[in-house]
């Protein structure tokens, strides 16, 4: 009995120990989730202007720009032709996704983007506000991510070129 009573209490604590431990992990990871510099970048999948879904995830190994922005912006409309320029110039290391807050109307935003010449992906927020996820209070709002997902940095005004390939290297 004695023996019987031992090995139940061994096979439940180590049932405990172990059992808890995937929790602890992936309470971890998540507890590092957030917007600040150092945490891993919220995931979110928004529709680009052709409708088809992109996932933050997806370009994963690759550093990030995740710019939000509007078409009524003025400090927007300034800023994109650097955003265009780095674009051109980072295409192959660097991925640009401009997440775009006017509320979905595509159609403007297309006009808008063809207008400005932009070749770099637009993403439409959808109605549960991914700008709200990220905290966006002012626009241009920009996040800088390295290849693990990490944030780097964070920029709240217009940018140049300049500050663009500052801010992406600034871990390296």
């Amino acid at each position: 009995m004695k023996k019987t009573t031992l090995f139940l209490s061994i096979l439940i604590s180590f049932s405990i120990i172990f059992l808890d431990i995937p929790q602890t992990a992936a309470n971890k990871l998540e507890s590092n989730i957030g917007v600040n510099v150092g945490n891993i970048a919220p995931d979110f999948t928004l529709k680009n202007l052709q409708g088809k879904d992109v996932r933050l995830s997806s370009v994963r190994g690759k550093k990030v720009i995740i710019n939000f922005w509007a078409t009524w912006c003025p400090p927007c409309k300034q800023e994109i032709p650097e955003i265009e320029k780095f674009y051109q110039k980072n295409k192959g290391t660097v991925e640009v996704l401009a997440v775009n807050i006017d509320g979905g109307n595509s159609e403007a935003v297309a006009l808008f983007t063809k207008k400005m010449n932009v070749s770099f992906p637009v993403l439409l927020d959808n109605p549960d506000g991914i700008n709200e996820k990220y905290k966006v209070m002012t626009i241009p709002t920009t996040f800088f991510i390295d290849e693990n997902g990490i944030i780097m940095n964070k920029y709240f005004t217009v940018m140049s070129i300049n500050v663009m390939e500052k801010l992406i290297k600034s871990k390296d």
